[in-house]
């Protein structure tokens, strides 16, 4: 942490900043899996829905 005080004797506490990087674009692999997942939660929001209207 970086303190300093200012010419009235105020103490200014700044915090350190993180490293900053750059994200990797998805591999190939990744992206299947993303499309998986979604197309599984897709899947199970409508059995959901279809289960409440069959049920109501």
């Amino acid at each position: 942490m970086y303190t300093s005080t200012d010419e009235n004797g105020i103490l200014n506490n700044f915090a350190t900043e993180p490293k900053i990087y750059h994200a990797e674009y998805p591999s190939a692999e990744q992206q299947k899996r993303y499309i998986a997942y979604g197309a599984a939660s897709i899947l199970l929001v409508a059995l959901t829905i279809f289960t409440a209207v069959a049920i109501s």
